[in-house]
């Protein structure tokens, strides 16, 4: 088979993903209505299969929810909205005076292929949101999202040290796994 295919038009999850899962990926940014649902898994399956009736070949896709226990299950799903309306800053405003600041980081992958249903992985962090933006690395929400375990938000972390335990890196080696298992792609 030829590269695999990651249908995304963010080139700092297309470089994360290589690196995560040790190989050049394709890119594919091509525009898709997403439909609106909190359950990450309709949302990451519904786009495997627009974007693979679009190019017909072997791909995955990701979906990224970001939920703060103090308002679940919000932003969830709709947390590249949020993004993009109110920023980082927007967010740390809607915690602003509140005791929890307890976080759940999803990223649910979705893979197809010709003459297979789409399958799903996904991988799942607990955190904290911290006070306020920190670090300069990463992209999305990595300057608020503090991990289990650690003192440092995602963005104070190295490539390696946020790779180590992301939720993306967790869907990801979930489906590095069942290719090897499937024999696709001749990974190692």
């Amino acid at each position: 088979m030829n590269k695999l295919i990651f249908a995304t038009g963010n080139k700092d999850k297309l470089r994360e993903a290589g690196q995560i899962l040790g190989l050049e990926l394709e890119g594919v940014d091509i525009e898709i209505d997403e439909i609106q649902s909190l359950n990450p898994l309709k949302v990451a399956s519904k786009k495997a299969n627009d974007y693979f009736a679009a190019v017909n070949k072997a791909l995955f896709v990701d979906d990224v929810a970001l939920t703060f226990a103090e308002i679940a299950p919000l932003p969830g799903t709709y947390i590249n909205d949020f993004l993009k309306t109110i920023g980082n800053a927007g967010l740390l405003k809607m915690l602003a005076g509140k005791e929890n600041r307890t976080a759940t980081a999803y990223v649910t992958i979705a893979y197809t292929e010709p003459g297979m249903r789409v399958i799903t992985f996904q991988g799942v962090v607990t955190g904290t949101i911290a006070k306020e933006e920190r670090g300069t690395s990463g992209f999305g929400w990595d300057t608020i999202f503090i991990p289990e375990g650690s003192k440092k938000t995602y963005a104070e972390m190295t490539d390696a040290e946020k790779n180590a335990g992301s939720s993306r890196t967790r869907a990801l080696k979930s489906l590095k796994e069942w290719l090897l298992k499937e024999k696709r792609f001749n990974l190692a």
